[in-house]
């Protein structure tokens, strides 16, 4: 039973008002992030339209942060983006893969760069070091960064060689580059104080971008057809066994973001959410523009 009432319908258009009012700011943001490094994000693929789909994936996944909090995650979401885009439509040799591996690892190590790439990632590490956490939990985001730079020329190697099978391409989720922004955004808003709960954080993480890398998959199979990407469906004779993981992939994390909720609440939630998002956003579209 229900006490009856009936949900306001202005109050809850506000909230979304101001969620995406969060993503407006946050949209303004990434346009002057990739203005200032018109090298790294040429206006094709790097459209208005894909800082709006950041700005609101971050926006509705951490709605109770501050525009300026959420700044530094949108970029490093778009780091993301921009180290995806150099590895499967760039790079030519694996030489190129592990080049921009070797980058990204040694900015993380405190190094300038003269490569465009690796200026846009030193910007982020720094605005990540004037964390009060940073010194004590930097060493969690590099090891998450050389998983996601491992995964991704993982990937470009089977791209050109055997595929394999859906339970090692799942393993290799790290591509999507999911934990590793996580990671990031919790290091800069103080949401992980401590390396044991980092730890935490980062185990449900991975599960819960198992499940993103398969509704990625599901939302993005014609097009990594039409551009020769891997991609779930392409992995097994019946494109329902994609389905039918995917939707136990979702129940196993709905576990364990239960559990997590008693330790981190909050952050349960933003995981949560991101899912829920991320879920929505690519039954019907794909942050790369198609549809």
């Amino acid at each position: 039973m229900t006490d009856g009432r009936t949900p306001d319908p202005i109050a809850a258009a506000a909230e979304q008002g101001r969620i995406c009012a969060l993503a407006a700011h946050g949209q303004r943001g990434l346009r002057r992030a990739a203005a200032a490094h018109p090298e790294l994000f040429p206006g094709e693929p790097f459209d208005a339209t894909l800082f709006s789909s950041i700005a609101s994936a971050m926006a509705f996944s951490a709605p109770w942060h501050t525009a300026e909090e959420l700044a530094v995650t949108n970029r490093a979401v778009l780091w993301g983006f921009a180290v995806d885009w150099l590895v499967d439509h760039r790079a030519t040799s694996r030489a190129e893969v592990d080049g921009i591996s070797r980058t990204c690892l040694d900015v993380l190590d405190g190094a300038g760069s003269d490569d465009p790439l690796g200026r846009f990632l030193a910007e982020l590490r720094d605005d990540l070091a004037d964390a009060p956490g940073y010194d004590a939990l930097r060493g969690r985001w590099r090891t998450t960064m050389e998983r996601t730079l491992d995964a991704m020329a993982r990937e470009w190697t089977w791209r050109r060689s055997a595929r394999p099978t859906l339970a090692d391409y799942l393993d290799n989720a790290d591509n999507l580059a999911a934990t590793v922004v996580n990671v990031a955004h919790w290091i800069h808003t103080g949401s992980a104080s401590d390396g044991a709960t980092l730890d935490r954080l980062i185990e449900v993480s991975d599960d819960v971008q198992r499940a993103l890398r398969l509704v990625n998959d599901l939302g993005t199979h014609r097009r990594d057809v039409a551009s020769g990407d891997l991609n779930a469906l392409l992995l097994v004779d019946d494109p329902a066994e994609v389905e039918r993981r995917f939707a136990e992939q979702v129940d196993h994390c709905r576990s364990r973001l239960a559990r997590l909720a008693d330790e981190v609440p909050r952050e349960a939630d933003f995981l949560s959410r991101q899912l829920g998002f991320t879920t929505g956003f690519y039954r019907h579209t794909d942050f790369w523009g198609v549809g």
